[in-house]
This record gives structure tokens, C-alpha cells and sequence, in this order.
């Protein structure tokens, strides 16, 4: 169950570490020349242009149109209902502890679109961008051949009133994002899926303190699929197919307690996959995938936590029944009728998740991810006078004087106040 993408991690980091000091030492002339390179167009300026917008929403059919502004209300709706809010709470008498909410200054958001554009992750990073009220976002998707913006990249992205939007892909838009090169300025935090030099070059710019922070470990698409002998097997393979096309490095399990299950998924994943335009990605991805038989569900649940997959679909006759056992997934499906593309695009969750494992310690994008949590302490003197002690006697068992002073002193004052 090794993830394919970490086959040659060295290289790999090796490779994406020059890129990056590229881009750092020759600033735009870089960018430049790194699209021709990787994108295979010439452009003069990176940024796209107001009439560009206008363009594509005229390019884009009343059903695309519809379908990417029916996927942000649901969006919208889901992250409303799970912000963070601010609260004040009275610890002590005189003493007021309280959070408050403050939203990431510059936003810089990816939107892959390396064998197909994604609009649906330009949803799913503007509408949280959105609702946390963050001042500047940026955007950065790479070109098409002919050196423009995927319209309905540019539709979903203008719904979410994001309009500086950079023809950028790869590790040079995360290294323009994190450093700030040309008219691209320096963000704060970035946000995106992406294949796995996106990924690592977000993990170098994040260790880097001059590079900027990052959501999570969101590299090549994987899923894993806990089906029972009652599974539809057909559905199993379609949901296997619908993450391997992602990429050659996308990774499909499925995990079953039924060998004949597991044997008629095989067969449907024969028949669906030689029918897919993207048959050459999904053959590559394949390579890669399993099907494994187990026991019983039980032993079916414990290997899908250690494996902690960025997509688990539970295929059980008794979804919920297992939901409670289920400790790592970025995100899961219940039951035969909710397949994972429902996710990606338009059930209201969010589909940038952890992969590589990170899903142990990670959540997906949420609103939380673009704010951050301050807090705030007020204290009256009758308050100090009540909790002072007690700090004073931590400080001491700690030996730290100057800090038992910073509160005895304070003290002393308020008692020749008296």
C-alpha cells in the first residue's frame, strides 16, 4: 500500500528544490520561461485581463454556468454552518477570556489543471476564502496551449469575487505565491490540490521562514472503497475509475470480505475502464491499484485507518454502523448511493483534503483554514487579586522569577491602592 508518488522522493525534492531557486533568482524572466517549458505557451503577461472574465462567461453554457453557481450555494451553506465562532467567557471573577476571529491577510489559492482544469477546487477554495472575509486572494491556474485561462476556472473564481487571477502552474506558482515575483505578490498561506510536485514544493516553501504557510499535505488523488459482499460491483469499480483518472499517480483500493466480489469489481473495472477517454491515465493508475481481500469489515476498517486515505466510500449495507470506528479519512461516503464525485464537485463538502497518510493528523479546507484564532484575556484588579496566587505559584515551581515579579509586583500595587 505504498503511495506511488513517493517512489523517488529525492529526486523528486531535488528536482523541485532547483525549480524553486530558479524562479527565486531570475524573478519574472523565470515564470516565463518555465510555462513555455512545462505549459508549452509563450505569454507576455501572466496576469489574465478583466475582458478575459467577461469572455468566459460567455463561453461557458447556461448548463455549466448553472451547475458551477448550484455547487457554490451547497458549498456556502455546509462552511457557514461549521465557522468558528467568537465567544467570551468569564473565567474568574474580573477575569475575561475571549477568541476572536481575524481572517488571513493574502490568500494564495491553486488550481491545478494539469491533464484537465478543475473549477470545482476554484470553488472550493474561494467560497471559504469568501466567508472569511480574507482582503486579498490570489489565484494561480496554469495556461492552456493557446495561453489562456480555463473559462470555467475564471467563472467559478469571478462567482467567488476572486479577480486577480495569474496563468501560473506548478511549482513556479507555488514559488511565485510563497515569495512574491513580478506582479504576483507574497501570500501569507497557500491552498491547493495538486500532483506531487505541487505538493512538494509547498512542503519546501512551508519549512522555508521566508516561504509561506500551507493548508496540508493535498497532493495526487487516492481512494479506498471497504465494500460488502452486497456491493453493487459495478459502482465499487466506477468509484476506483473516477480517482484514477486523476492521474498515473492516483492510487485505487478496494478492501472486501467477499472474493467474489472482488473478483466481478476486477471484471467491471476490465469493461468501464476500456471505454474512458482518459484510458492511458487510468491504465498507468491501475498499475497501482489493489484489491484486497479480508476477513471480516472489521479487520477491512482497521487497515483503511493505518492506511488513512484521503477518500473512503463505505459500501456496507450498515454504513453508520462503522462510521464511528472509522478514526483517519479526509472525508467519507455512506453507502452505495453516494459516490465520491459527489464530493469533488457539488454535495457542499469540501474535496481539498489530505493525501500521503496526513489524513491521521489533517482536516480538510475549511473556513478555520483561511482564519486565524486570537485570544484576548481582560482582567480587573479584583481579578488579579483572585488569580494572581496562582500563577505566582506556578512560576515559582517553574523558577521563573521575572515572571512570579511581573505578577507580584501588580499585587503590591493593588494593595497599597487599598
Amino acid at each position: 500500500m505504498q503511495r506511488p508518488a513517493l517512489a523517488d522522493d529525492a529526486a523528486l525534492r531535488a528536482s523541485v528544490a532547483a525549480l524553486i531557486a530558479q524562479v527565486r533568482s531570475e524573478g519574472q524572466a523565470a515564470l516565463r520561461a518555465l510555462t513555455a517549458r512545462f505549459d508549452g505557451c509563450e505569454l507576455d503577461d501572466l496576469r489574465v485581463d478583466p475582458e478575459a472574465f467577461a469572455a468566459a462567461n460567455a463561453q461557458l453554457s447556461d448548463q455549466l454556468r448553472a451547475a458551477i453557481l448550484a455547487a457554490k450555494d451547497r458549498i456556502e451553506r455546509f462552511h457557514v454552518a461549521g465557522m468558528m465562532r467568537p465567544y467570551v467567557l468569564e473565567t474568574a471573577p474580573g477575569v475575561a477570556c475571549e477568541r476572536v476571529m481575524r481572517p488571513i491577510q493574502r490568500v494564495g489559492l491553486y488550481v491545478p489543471a494539469g491533464s484537465a482544469p478543475l473549477p470545482s477546487t476554484a470553488l472550493m477554495l474561494g467560497v471559504p476564502a469568501q466567508l472569511a472575509r480574507c482582503p486579498e486572494v490570489v489565484l494561480c491556474t496554469p495556461p492552456r496551449a493557446d495561453g489562456t485561462a480555463d473559462p470555467a476556472v475564471l467563472v467559478a473564481a469571478q462567482a467567488c469575487g476572486i479577480e486577480r487571477v495569474f496563468l501560473l502552474g506548478g511549482v513556479q506558482a507555488i514559488a511565485a505565491m510563497a515569495y512574491g515575483v513580478g506582479d504576483v505578490p507574497r501570500c501569507d498561506k497557500l491552498f491547493g490540490p495538486g500532483n506531487s510536485w505541487v505538493t512538494q514544493a509547498k512542503q519546501q516553501v512551508a519549512n522555508d521562514p521566508q516561504g509561506a504557510a500551507i493548508d496540508m499535505p493535498a497532493g495526487p488523488s487516492e481512494v479506498l472503497v471497504i465494500a460488502d459482499a452486497g456491493a453493487n460491483p459495478e459502482f465499487v469499480a466506477a468509484d476506483l475509475l473516477s480517482q484514477a483518472e486523476h492521474g498515473p499517480d492516483s492510487q485505487a483500493i478496494a478492501i472486501s470480505d467477499g472474493a467474489a466480489l472482488l473478483e466481478q469489481v476486477a471484471a467491471q473495472i476490465a469493461e468501464q475502464a476500456a471505454v474512458l477517454p482518459r484510458q492511458g491515465i487510468v491504465d498507468r493508475a491501475l498499475a497501482h491499484a489493489r484489491l484486497i481481500r479480508v476477513d471480516d469489515i472489521g479487520q477491512a476498517i482497521a487497515i483503511s485507518n493505518a492506511y488513512a486515505p484521503e477518500h473512503l466510500i463505505l459500501s456496507l449495507r450498515e454504513p453508520r454502523r462503522w462510521l464511528d470506528q472509522v478514526s483517519s479519512a479526509g472525508s467519507i461516503f455512506l453507502g452505495d448511493y453516494a459516490p465520491e464525485a459527489l464530493g469533488d464537485y457539488c454535495s457542499g463538502t469540501n474535496h481539498v483534503l489530505p493525501t500521503y497518510g496526513a489524513a491521521r493528523a489533517w482536516s480538510g479546507v475549511s473556513v478555520a483554514s483561511f482564519q486565524k484564532a486570537i485570544t484576548v484575556q481582560e482582567v480587573t484588579p479584583a481579578g488579579l487579586k483572585l488569580i494572581g496566587p496562582d500563577a505566582v505559584t506556578l512560576a515559582q515551581a517553574e523558577q521563573l522569577d521575572a515572571h512570579a515579579q511581573a505578577v507580584l509586583r501588580r499585587l503590591a500595587r493593588i494593595g497599597d491602592a487599598a
